[in-house]
């Protein structure tokens, strides 16, 4: 935002209906216009005297309404609204003394409730207090009645003040609806990450399947084995269930299970030529900690699959009062490795849960190790985060 309309802002868009808004809202200061009009009205000012004095009000208005209606583009204020107010200002100094009356007095009412709608907080107040002082000394100048310029002293502060309670309010507005659109991007930003991370999950999984009974299926062709046609047909049934998963991940509805990824697991690494050696302890898992140790399993078999080489896959599951342990183990060649984005999707997913997850590569093979706390300990954790955001 440009230094200018950081100055002197209204708040809103240029437009009609953003212009009839601001006339209405500046319109409770057009009741001080009875005092300057009544002179005329009532018989006191006439002659070339009424004239001047209609065409100086007059054209006072005109400014002020200048000002009030001018465009309000946050980036780019014309240069000539301040001027504009500089001139609304005179008039409200210069009239009051070249006409010699109280009724003109309440010019400074106008120019209040525009410094409060206009200008930021720190230099409203001075051109509140600057105008309540201008109306006293005026008073005393011209002689007005008794009491007179206090009432209007009165009456600037007090709509000074409303006003700038209004432009807060209204600033206050902008900002939450700003805060809500910055919430709403973030939140579809995070939205088309959990849709990618699971995309890569699934295709990851299910593509590498394919590609390994894909090889097994040739080599069993130019063999003339009859199970060729079989894992012809499985690689059709993998290919279809990869389908449905992605429709239902891109949906949002779609729930992992532990025992389906196992049982897909199996199969996985039957035909990499991996066994598979599956033990399990305690109570059966909550479906928030299957859904979690389901992608587990999945990446991590995805993994064996795909880059260790190993011949034996032990999954370990745990689950009890200290919570759940989920460790995964081949005998593959190890070594270094960087984590790939499913491994790192996988860390996010177990963090959120309140978990850790462990990765290591050694000399015996691959160890995965996802480790979540009981849900008391989690929603500890929970609370204890949010309060020290």
């Amino acid at each position: 935002m440009s230094r200018l309309a950081r100055v002197f802002t209204f708040g809103g868009t240029d437009g009609s209906a953003s212009r009839l808004r601001r006339l209405l809202g500046m319109s409770l200061g057009l009741i001080y216009l009875f005092y300057p009009v009544s002179e005329v009205v009532d018989g006191t000012v006439s002659g070339a005297q009424a004239v001047w004095r209609m065409a100086a009000l007059a054209a006072f208005l005109a400014v002020y309404l200048g000002v009030v209606l001018g465009p309000r583009d946050h980036d780019d204020h014309p240069r000539w609204m301040f001027p504009l107010l500089g001139v609304a200002t005179a008039m409200g100094v210069i009239f009051p003394l070249l006409f010699r009356s109280g009724s003109w007095l309440t010019l400074p009412v106008f120019l209040v409730i525009v410094y409060a709608m206009g200008l930021p907080p720190r230099r409203a107040l001075i051109g509140i207090a600057a105008m309540a002082a201008l109306v006293v000394v005026q008073g005393e100048i011209i002689g007005a009645d008794d009491g007179a310029p206090w009432v209007l002293v009165l009456q600037v502060v007090t709509l000074g003040v409303l006003f700038m309670s209004v432009r807060n309010t209204r600033v206050l507005i902008v900002q939450l609806r700003q805060a809500q659109g910055e919430a709403a991007r973030l939140a579809a930003t995070e939205e088309r990450l959990r849709i990618a991370r699971d995309l890569h999950d699934l295709l990851g999984h299910s593509l590498s399947l394919i590609v390994l009974k894909s090889e097994l299926a040739r080599r069993l062709g130019e063999q003339g084995s009859p199970r060729a046609a079989a894992e012809v047909a499985d690689i059709e049934s993998v290919a279809r269930q990869a389908l449905a998963q992605v429709r239902e991940a891109v949906s949002g509805y779609r729930r992992r299970r532990l025992s389906e990824e196992i049982d897909g697991a199996r199969s996985a690494l039957a035909a990499a030529g991996v066994a598979l050696a599956v033990r399990t302890r305690g109570t059966p898992l909550p479906e928030d900690l299957d859904g979690l140790f389901a992608w587990a399993v999945r990446e991590a078999t995805t993994n064996v699959v795909r880059h260790s080489g190993a011949t034996r896959c032990e999954i370990d599951l745990s689950y009890g009062e200290e919570g759940a342990v989920l460790e995964i183990t081949d005998n593959g060649g190890g070594g270094p490795y960087e984590p790939g984005n499913g491994l790192t999707g996988l860390g996010e997913r177990v963090r959120a849960a309140g978990g850790e997850l462990e990765t290591e590569a050694g000399k015996r093979g691959f160890r995965l190790r996802a480790e979540v706390p009981p849900p008391s300990d989690r929603t500890a954790e929970m609370i204890a985060d949010r309060l020290a955001e």
